[in-house]
């Protein structure tokens, strides 16, 4: 009797091996969650401390109730979280507007001091400039600085060039473009196969003069020529090719709202 009753006692515990399975499961949820909450700010700490997570979950046979180190490092993620947050994005708009505001400032005085010399000099004819979201180009006709079909800048150019160099060095900083432009008609000579080498030949003679002012920075300073590809007007007329004949000077904004750059027309 003793026997069998003591057998019969051992038979009424219950199979516990599902705990196992079921605490494992619970693991893998948990690093599951990890992974989530790491997909909502990712860092490259939130990633090492997610590897960590996915090791302890993975590597080991330990339970959710034998070990906290998951859920102590999701705290500290959050915590780092809070401590890492960058600056108000507001702040951040705002010191921009103001560099914004100065630059625009800036090439609107420069654009002014530019007109005054043309004014002042009687070059209406000859130079403009316009302001836009992106720069500020001033065009000056090729008849004013080269001789028909060379690239030798004339000796009044020259005066031309050192007023205007002498303009920009109160604007350090800016990048400067300066761009030849032709007409097409076609050029073969000794000198220059083709428009492409008249233009940037004009292009790069027009900026070594400017840079004869030792204030500039050469560093900021690029010429391209363009050749009969860009006009700004109908080669089926004198006045239009004298017009597609030009070198451009442009200074370019440091920062540029492409939004208004695309709506926004230019300002002559």
């Amino acid at each position: 009797m003793s026997k069998k009753h003591k057998k019969e006692h051992h038979e009424e515990h219950a199979d516990e091996t599902w705990l196992i399975p079921y605490a494992d499961l619970l693991t893998l949820l948990l690093a599951l969650f990890i992974v989530l909450y790491a997909m909502s700010s990712v860092d490259s700490k939130k990633f090492e401390d997610m590897s960590k997570a996915f090791n302890i979950a993975f590597s080991t046979g330990v339970g959710v109730l034998d070990n906290t180190t998951v859920v102590t490092n999701g705290q500290q993620m959050d915590n780092e979280n809070k401590n890492n947050r960058r600056p108000d994005d507001s702040t951040n708009q705002d010191d921009l507007k103001a560099l914004m505001k100065k630059e625009q400032e800036d090439l609107e005085k420069l654009k002014r001091q530019i007109d005054k010399y043309i004014q002042t000099n009687g070059l209406t004819t000859q130079l403009e400039t316009k302001l836009n979201q992106s720069q500020l180009t001033i065009t000056i006709s090729d008849n004013a600085l080269f001789p028909s079909g060379s690239a030798s800048v004339k000796p009044e150019a020259r005066k031309l060039a050192l007023a205007i160099a002498n303009i920009l060095q109160q604007y350090p900083g800016y990048e400067i473009v300066v761009a030849g432009h032709t007409d097409n008609e076609p050029i073969s000579t000794s000198e220059f196969q083709s428009n492409w080498d008249l233009s940037s030949s004009r292009a790069i003679r027009f900026m070594d003069v400017l840079l004869s002012n030792k204030k500039l920075d050469p560093k900021l300073f690029s010429a391209i020529g363009y050749g009969e590809y860009r006009p700004v007007d109908s080669n089926n007329t004198a006045l239009g090719r004298s017009k597609n004949r030009r070198v451009e000077v442009s200074i370019m904004r440091k920062f540029v709202d492409l939004a208004k750059a695309q709506q926004v027309p230019a300002t002559p």
